[in-house]
């Protein structure tokens, strides 16, 4: 079911969120779920994973320095999320750095 989906992926998320804080960093949520509307306005793809709740675009801060594209930190989340379930997907892969989320119809 897609709400036991929804929930391992809030469960990785709080792994996640641990694991940040061990690295010294901070954490402040970016978008989550989108309605269509909300997804559409921002450009989001029409099948995003942030219209089933299995989303979460991170804003990280490094010494109280929001950090934003390339970066060795963000390499470093993705790939531990990576390691967390097998539908975890990273958007550093394909250049949206902050972007976390489950695999879901095909849609990362």
């Amino acid at each position: 079911k897609k709400s036991d989906l929804q929930w391992q992926f809030l469960q990785c998320l709080a792994l996640l969120i641990i694991y940040v804080m061990k690295q010294g960093y901070k954490l402040t949520q970016g978008r989550a779920y989108a309605s269509k509307e909300a997804n559409a306005a921002v450009g989001g793809h029409p099948k995003s994973t942030h219209l089933h709740r299995l989303a979460q675009d991170l804003m990280l801060f490094i010494d109280g320095v929001w950090i934003q594209g390339d970066h060795e930190a963000w390499h470093d989340l993705g790939e531990y999320w990576k390691t967390l379930h097998p539908r975890a997907c990273w958007g550093g892969d394909w250049g949206d750095y902050n972007h976390f989320s489950f695999s879901w119809n095909g849609v990362r």
